[in-house]
């Protein structure tokens, strides 16, 4: 749940919930002896003889993340059944589909559930409207298109791409091309190396270590002080460092020459004690760094040897990396101010590779960068520049494709073209994908209407949109009119006018991460000096698994920080045993006072009411020699067991002590509950409570890096007491957020009774991080609308 080692478990379903027979009796025809029926009444008997649809979904523990091609196999069955031979999905059941009134998909541009749970409290429709939810992989591409199909009749193709391209910000003739920073600054011709080469004003402006600089008296010198000539030798040079005393020191450096040959990659031993490795980034651990020898000073040497007198060195960043290596070159390309943007913002290497090159660098599924991959990067951006000059760099728009990424795809083709024209084979980085055709033209083909709704034009969704809203408010408005009208339609509402800024992007998460560890942190005491810590931590491991436990000698009597991996455990320590009598002390147990944390009981008793969470209960103080048979031959006498969920240890593969129950009904649930805490105490190691967290959250959080063990002390709540303080940035997207959960109730009141409903928060995967998405969808029922 809230750890690292909870990327795997154990679904064990239980006793299914048998499905109704809803089949209709075809009644003999009435005699005219018979008396005449009211016609009213007539009506009111067929719409009770009604089928009515439903879903049936395992969503539960480990099988809650759903593909992007799953919900495509979905929506196709939800939109023509099988009169088209649509599959039934295996992970979502549609029960008389065929008498789906409408289907609606509800797109929430760039929101993931980092912003869902973030402002979980802003969400008040969406976390109560929609039985079924289910975790969704971060998506770059066309998230319309993934889900709905690629296909599209020529007449629409055409028609798109000339919107798409007028709406899209392409640079034409006309455009006003001189404003494009690139093209002020070295204006549209082709140039020679030597034009991109920084100047020695550029140098000390952008802080590049220079002779005479404050903090490098020590630093060496290249001695490569030939003149450059536009066929002077490139090399890319990129390092990794780890975090030390003295700073951040070199750990490994790579160096590549303009063909792609790694010339040299060395791993170098820092002068002062290592404080943190910085795995995440460099890829260095302490095991790898164990057996070195080799000091900085060797590294020096070796470089000045390998550089010819005339050599310039291309990098992204590359003060950095100089810095780090302690060295002066005089002639230097920096490809993070080469590809310039406005405002002196710069792009990242991994976004330029991908968009510019087609290369996936810096892969979430490797452990930390790898400085000849990024070297390589930076070099060969600088040949494509060289190559193609600044005009059709400029015409690849990257700042479009940033805000935008389903352009990247077109962007990367562009570049490729360009490459090709020039006599450069460039080799894609990944196997083409075969696109899926869009189902609803087998709707379009019998007359049925589809409806797309959006703030951008969707250049391959597949749909046929009209025209372009400007305002969520119009799409709300336009959309409680049209769907109606529709068999199938897809609401997009955007969270933005342009995309979300990077930094409030960062912000959001560091609040998410701290509000996460504080929830799962509590405080206990106050003890005698002589208290027993083993018994302490048995006592409390009895609540849930303990991520770390440490002994706060600061206050004036001895207390202790324990952290959970689990937040139904700390809220089962926070519930049972404040006021108790342990280790001999009547202690209070609380948790951290911050301002996020002054929502937390309104927050816990709003999870506890998620519709995720009826029925599901958390039980804890599980036998480790236990098996899957005896656990569920323990659990079978509970009235209504419906599944079970099981967490394994992610290290070593064993099951967690605790485990989820999952009832048919909450009422069921409640009388387990009671039983297990009976049982509880009347001697047994069983404990229980409601379930807080929503059973797809686990794999979501393993995401969210928990302070890699250490418990929240109270100085980390110092040093973060500004950051508390909500952005005017972040206020104003609480709020937006806020609007958007109203808008989706309002077309939610309005839709059909019996309409299929899917809102999709597609998640972001971009060179700023990747964050999961979130699905959650029903079917519109009378009596569940007017409870919501």
């Amino acid at each position: 749940m809230f750890a690292n080692e909870m990327a795997e478990a154990t679904c064990i379903i239980g006793h299914k919930r048998p499905h109704e027979c809803n089949e209709e009796v075809e009644q003999p025809q009435k005699t005219k002896k018979k008396r005449k029926v009211d016609e009213d009444t007539c009506q009111n008997q067929h719409k009770h003889k009604e089928k009515k649809s439903r879903l049936s979904a395992g969503l539960f523990g480990e099988d809650c993340e759903i593909s992007h091609e799953q919900v495509y196999e979905f929506l196709k069955y939800a939109a023509l059944g099988k009169r088209h031979n649509a599959a039934q999905p295996s992970w979502c059941r549609i029960y008389h589909q065929r008498h789906l009134a409408k289907v609606v998909v509800i797109v929430l541009q760039e929101v993931s559930q980092l912003y869902f749970y973030r402002f979980y409290l802003q969400f008040k429709h969406l976390r109560r409207a929609f039985q079924h939810r289910f975790s969704l992989p971060p998506t770059s591409a066309n998230f319309i298109a993934s889900v709905c199909g690629e296909g599209i009749s020529m007449k629409h193709q055409n028609s798109i791409q000339g919107s798409a391209s007028a709406s899209s910000g392409h640079i034409s003739k006309n455009s006003d091309l001189q404003k494009d920073p690139i093209i002020e600054k070295y204006g549209e011709e082709k140039h020679g190396l030597t034009s991109y080469i920084l100047t020695l004003e550029e140098m000390g402006k952008y802080d590049y270590p220079l002779e005479g600089s404050p903090g490098c008296g020590n630093y060496v010198h290249t001695q490569c002080e030939s003149p450059r000539t536009d066929s002077s030798p490139l090399f890319g040079l990129d390092c990794e460092m780890c975090l030390t005393e003295k700073g951040n020191e070199v750990t490994r450096v790579s160096l590549v020459d303009a063909e792609g040959r790694c010339i040299m990659d060395e791993l170098i031993k820092p002068e002062t004690q290592i404080l943190n490795y910085l795995t995440r980034y460099s890829g260095i651990t302490r095991k790898i760094l164990l057996p070195v020898k080799t000091k900085l000073p060797e590294i020096q040497d070796k470089l000045k040897k390998l550089l010819p007198r005339d050599a310039v060195l291309v990098g992204h960043s590359l003060n950095a990396d100089l810095h780090a290596l302690q060295m002066i070159h005089p002639s230097v390309i920096d490809t993070s101010l080469l590809f310039a943007r406005h405002k002196g913002r710069r792009f990242k290497l991994k976004f330029l590779a991908k968009a510019v090159l087609g290369k996936e660098i810096q892969c979430e599924n490797k452990v930390g960068h790898d400085p000849t991959e990024d070297a390589e990067a930076a070099l060969e951006l600088l040949q494509y520049f060289i190559d193609q000059g600044p005009r059709k760099v400029v015409e690849l728009n990257l700042e479009m494709v940033l805000s935008a990424p389903n352009l990247m795809e077109s962007s990367q083709q562009k570049s490729a073209l360009q490459l090709q024209q020039n006599g450069v084979q460039k080799q894609s980085s990944e196997p083409p994908s075969i696109p899926k055709p869009c189902f609803l033209d087998h709707l379009n083909a019998t007359g049925q209407k589809t409806l797309l709704l959006s703030r951008k034009e969707l250049a391959s969704s597949g749909l046929c949109q009209k025209s372009l809203s400007t305002s969520n408010k119009q799409i709300l408005k336009r959309a409680i009119q049209e769907v109606p009208l529709s068999s199938f339609s897809v609401i997009q509402f955007a969270v933005c006018s342009e995309h979300v800024a990077p930094d409030l992007v960062a912000e959001v998460c560091e609040k998410m991460r701290i509000q996460l560890a504080d929830m799962l942190t509590v405080y206990v005491g106050p003890f005698d000096k002589d208290f027993c810590l083993k018994s302490l931590r048995r006592e409390f491991k009895k609540c849930g698994p303990i991520q770390s436990l440490t002994v706060l000698t600061e206050t004036h009597q001895p207390h202790i920080c324990i952290q959970y991996e689990v937040l139904e455990a700390a809220q089962l320590a926070m519930e049972s045993l404040n006021g108790a009598d342990v280790a001999g002390s009547c202690i209070k147990v609380q948790r951290p006072i911050t301002v996020m944390m002054l929502d937390c009981d309104m927050l816990i008793k709003e999870l506890e009411m998620d519709i995720e969470n009826e029925g599901v209960i958390y039980v804890a103080g599980l036998k480790k020699t236990l098996t899957e048979t005896d656990l569920q031959e323990k659990f079978s006498h509970l009235k209504d067991l419906q599944a079970l969920f099981w967490p394994r240890d992610l290290k070593s593969g064993k099951h967690r002590n605790y485990c989820f129950l999952k009832f048919q009904t909450s009422e069921s649930a409640l009388e387990a509950l009671q039983d297990i805490n009976r049982q509880g105490a009347e001697g047994s190691r069983l404990q229980s409570r409601k379930a807080l967290t929503p059973s797809h959250l686990h794999r979501w959080i393993c995401h969210m890096d928990h302070n890699d063990g250490k418990p929240s002390q109270l100085t980390h709540h110092i040093l973060h007491v500004k950051k508390e303080q909500l952005s005017t940035s972040e206020q104003d997207l609480r709020k937006k957020l806020k609007k958007l959960d109203r808008s989706i109730k309002k077309l939610y009141r309005s839709l059909e009774n019996n309409t299929l409903c899917v809102v999709l928060l597609p998640g972001v995967n971009s060179v700023y991080g990747s964050f999961s998405g979130l699905g959650l969808m029903g079917i519109k029922e009378a009596s569940r609308s007017s409870a919501c």
